[in-house]
């Protein structure tokens, strides 16, 4: 649940949109800031919910089919036309499957064993996998003193949260380490839309919407392969679900493109360090979740370092142009 800001972020969509000049608002960009840390940070309860009664590969296939729905009817209003060509189809669905499937449906299987808490927390961990991979990927990405140190903090808050000096114990390894690795998927992807599909003529919008539309098909095939259809569809989890892919997923979507435009990614990536604070606060004081002090310690370190590792050198001691 990541921004779509770059490629050392957590973003559930799309490239990032162009800043051409602040559009004019009628909501207050501020008020839409807290809008979508909120939504972002419960979609963690709401994937808890939701596969309290589907399985997890049902709950991803909601949540993309309710958000490629909202995001459907985004284009249709604007008149949005599809991409063109092929090969960017072939990148489209690529990009789907590491930034909405894969890491989507990880989620939900890891939130079977582990707390929406701890999901929301190793969410936060996406810059950091970002930047470890864009000093490997992208050759005009150097480090400075500052975001390797963000590194390492980030990685020793991981480890606080994890309670390290008690070996790990009460923590589920398996579900740890997909919640993890549906992090890592998001920087893996958006490394790979900036060397595909940056700069395309196509709208951001476009792209988007076509992109989850080609995750929702990955998920139709695979969903119906390895599941059973639901024998009922309770209420409650349901609704989870829906609000899931239509809040989480396309409107959410929606609401960051604008902030994007109109205040700049740096502030508009600053969303992500709301998330694992929301989503704990959610998990404790909804559905109940232990919560002891190594957590939201380890978070707070894990947040401090994913704010160091966006810290970009000034202009004049750049090695190298920034895109």
């Amino acid at each position: 649940m990541t921004t779509p800001l770059r490629p050392a972020t957590q973003v559930d969509a799309a490239p990032t949109p162009p800043t051409p000049g602040p559009p004019r608002r009628t909501l207050d960009w501020r008020l839409r800031f807290a809008a979508l840390s909120l939504i972002w940070g419960f979609s963690f309860l709401l994937i808890k919910v939701g596969t309290g009664a589907f399985a997890p590969l049902q709950v991803t296939f909601g949540r993309l089919l309710f958000g490629t729905a909202v995001l459907a009817v985004a284009m249709a209003v604007k008149r949005t036309p599809l991409p063109r060509g092929l090969r960017t189809w072939g990148h489209l669905a690529v990009a789907g499957f590491l930034l909405n499937a894969l890491p989507f449906s990880l989620f939900a299987y890891a939130e079977l064993t582990i707390p929406s808490t701890l999901a929301g927390i190793c969410n936060a961990t996406s810059p950091l996998w970002g930047m470890l991979l864009s000093l490997v990927a992208l050759s005009e990405d150097r480090p400075t003193r500052r975001r390797v140190a963000g590194l390492g903090i980030g990685f020793l808050g991981v480890l606080t949260v994890l309670g390290a000096w008690q070996g790990f114990s009460g923590l589920d390894a398996t579900g740890t380490a997909m919640a993890l690795g549906a992090s890592l998927s998001y920087p893996v992807g958006w490394i790979y839309v900036r060397r595909t599909l940056a700069g395309r003529e196509e709208s951001h919008l476009a792209l988007t919407g076509s992109q989850l539309f080609l995750a929702l098909l990955q998920l139709t095939v695979v969903a119906a392969l390895l599941t059973d259809l639901p024998s009922s569809l309770p209420v409650v989890p349901l609704l989870a679900v829906a609000a899931l892919g239509a809040l989480g997923t396309g409107l959410a979507v929606l609401i960051q493109y604008g902030l994007v435009a109109e205040v700049g990614p740096t502030t508009g990536q600053m969303v992500t360090y709301f998330v694992p604070v929301i989503a704990t606060a959610a998990g404790v004081g909804i559905l109940g979740e232990e919560l002891t002090w190594n957590t939201p310690v380890g978070a707070l370190i894990v947040i401090a370092g994913a704010v160091l590792t966006q810290q970009r050198a000034p202009r004049g001691r750049r090695s190298t142009p920034q895109p």
